[in-house]
């Protein structure tokens, strides 16, 4: 949670932190994590250790900023005046939130993204450097104000309104010299950005292209540079509506077929249905044993017949490698797999504002450590729903240490 002076002491329960800056810049950066934040990770035992991923360093590039959260009995009308039922302040935005999660179960996360010399921005690097995530790399603007976004949570829809303010200034490329962007990826497994700074994201994509980095893209929805950064992405994930939109495919799972035609260098593509679970199409190197072509629609419709609604927790279908064909579109080598999401209790579920990034997080962290989609997608949704269960993007994100991913981890 934030340290913000206009709330009671109840809402600021950490501590301002010591922060850093060079003298001689304009665009200021934390030098060094503080040693108090640094004292409040989770240690991690010898048996943990083992079981963690040889290479996880991860590399991500996007929003981070403060999330203002209230919950109410129901959204309000026009002209309304409401109280909330709860309120929590905390850091927010698609990367900080999900590089968040990365770290919580494991992976050692660093951030590129850029904040103002205010109180919200202090506390959303104290905040992520808490959670185990390097900031040494953001920019730290002397003037401006930190990104924000004022968050009402329905708790008879049980859905989120978001209203969001941009950081200002806005960051640009040559704030992130070569020798800082360099050192950033030194060591990196794999790369991950969100679809903001896209100026700046588009410069990181193409020197992680040279070094033959992987690439994750988020695909919330159609934005500003984003058809220059998915040519260079390995993995993506997206949400329901971008892949019809930018195909213009009549259906999701042609859509994907769409995506892998062309996007010649992605290896897998994933679409996020919230309480639907999720379709993933992978994409195979192997050539598809001699048969006839399948049909994606009627494929994904029986693969969607062997789901058992009696199941809650959450499992995942794959078809055998096929050659895939979506009509008018094209065919494609490769897997259709459809993953189910968790039943939670509906006196469990509590806000899903952040649920698509713990998502990614656990995808981020599966792909380090080589899991098999068969098992990578129960894992995502597995820790997608443990975030809901709690108010905010962050609060319920789990440890590695929680007994619900035992079965994934160890």
């Amino acid at each position: 949670m934030l340290s913000l002076s206009a709330y009671p002491p109840s809402l600021t329960s950490l501590p301002r932190f010591a922060y850093l800056r060079h003298p001689s810049s304009s665009s200021s950066r934390i030098l060094s994590p503080p040693p108090s934040t640094t004292a409040t990770r989770v240690k991690t035992t010898s048996s943990e250790m083992d079981s963690l991923p040889e290479h996880r360093i991860v590399l991500g590039c996007g929003a981070a900023g403060v999330d203002f959260l209230a919950a109410v009995a129901s959204f309000p009308k026009p002209d309304d005046k409401i109280r909330s039922t709860s309120l929590k302040v905390q850091g927010g935005g698609n990367a900080g939130n999900a590089l968040t999660c990365a770290a919580r179960l494991g992976l050692n996360p660093r951030l590129i993204s850029k904040v103002a010399d205010d109180i919200q921005g202090k506390g959303v690097l104290e905040e992520l450097e808490s959670d185990g995530v390097d900031t040494s790399f953001f920019v730290v603007s002397k003037e401006g104000n930190s990104p924000s976004t004022y968050i009402i949570v329905d708790n008879e829809t049980k859905t989120r309104t978001c209203i969001h303010t941009p950081g200002y200034p806005p960051m640009i490329p040559d704030e992130l010299s070569r020798s800082s962007l360099l050192s950033a990826l030194d060591g990196a497994r794999l790369v991950y950005l969100d679809g903001r700074l896209h100026e700046t994201a588009l410069v990181i994509a193409e020197e992680t292209a040279r070094k033959n980095i992987p690439i994750l893209i988020d695909v919330e929805r159609k934005r500003e540079g984003l058809d220059d950064l998915l040519p260079l992405a390995s993995y993506a994930v997206c949400s329901s509506k971008f892949p019809l939109v930018w195909t213009e495919a009549p259906s999701i799972s042609s859509a994907l077929v769409s995506m892998l035609l062309r996007l010649p260098k992605i290896k897998f593509v994933i679409v996020t249905l919230g309480e639907d679970g999720c379709v993933m199409l992978e994409r195979s190197t192997e050539e598809a044993p001699a048969s006839e072509e399948k049909d994606v629609d009627s494929l994904l419709e029986s693969l969607k017949q062997r789901k058992d609604d009696n199941v809650a927790i959450p499992t995942c279908y794959a078809s055998p490698l096929t050659k895939i064909r979506a009509n008018g579109i094209g065919t494609v080598n490769g897997r259709l797999l459809v993953g189910t999401a968790e039943k939670i209790p509906p006196p469990e579920l509590v806000d899903t504002t952040g649920a698509g990034d713990a998502f990614i997080g656990a995808v981020l962290y599966a792909i380090c450590a080589n899991m098999p989609p068969e098992k990578m997608l129960p894992f995502a949704s597995q820790v997608a729903a443990a975030g809901c269960r709690a108010l905010g993007a962050r609060t319920g994100l789990p440890h590695r240490t929680d007994p619900r991913l035992a079965a994934f981890l160890h």
